[in-house]
């Protein structure tokens, strides 16, 4: 069965931290997913409106809210960054298929989700977690968010606003670079979870960011952190 396709328009193209972009659309009529799911675009060569290739990108929003929203992040000659950075605008019509994945919050238990990320891979944590919020289903959870600065980080006060909310959620901004001025968590993700590696075989583990990381968490979690497969999902992507 063909994957669906769409037409959608944006809504809003915005820098939101260094080399970061929150893009926004609207929302199709007949369009569904599930949180933790991502979608292609058609994104043309800036020279060539003909030549077309599609970018994925993973839907921060809810599947209960009315505009689609995604991260991108600006990577260096990139075709999909210049069409961001230089022709995407307000108004802008953009043909999207999906919506595609399996990277789902696991449903019928009511164990603890941990949610380890970096940069952009954040897109997808932000739909499942407010999505479980929604649905009321009291489950703990713990965002871990690495960055290199503070420049780079983006989306922190909505974050820190849900788990001033919801004290069944914790959210930990982790940067690998800081400055002489920031007073939270130093280092990568996974040198500020190792501490509590005993208290994490009872969860779902949620991985997602750049490739060389996820391999590195996946590779942690099952040889020392003795996390069984089943209970660790990983997407990664560059």
């Amino acid at each position: 069965m063909p994957t669906p396709d769409y037409q959608i328009t944006c809504t809003k193209n915005l820098l939101i931290a260094k080399g970061i972009y929150d893009v926004r659309f609207t929302k199709p009529e007949g369009f569904s997913f599930e949180a933790g799911q991502f979608v292609l675009f058609d994104v043309p060569l800036l020279d060539d409106s003909n030549d077309i290739q599609t970018r994925a990108y993973s839907i921060a929003s809810t599947p209960h809210e009315n505009e689609l929203i995604f991260v991108i992040k600006l990577i260096e000659g990139g075709r999909a960054s210049k069409w961001v950075e230089e022709s995407l605008s307000e108004g802008t019509n953009v043909r999207m298929q999906g919506p595609l994945g399996r990277f789902l919050v696991e449903s019928g238990d009511d164990d603890d989700l941990l949610f380890l990320c970096t940069s952009t891979g954040i897109a997808p944590f932000r739909s499942q977690i407010l999505t479980e919020i929604q649905s009321e289903s009291g489950r703990k959870m713990e965002l871990f968010f690495g960055n290199r600065h503070e420049e780079d980080i983006f989306w922190k006060e909505e974050f820190e606003a849900l788990a001033k909310e919801h004290d069944f959620f914790t959210f930990h901004p982790v940067l690998s670079k800081p400055s002489d001025k920031w007073e939270g968590h130093c280092g990568h993700v996974q040198d500020v979870v190792a501490p509590s590696k005993d208290a994490l075989h009872d969860k779902h583990i949620y991985i997602c960011g750049n490739p060389a990381m996820a391999d590195e968490l996946k590779k942690l979690s099952l040889e020392e952190w003795n996390v069984v497969n089943e209970r660790l999902h990983v997407e990664g992507f560059i």
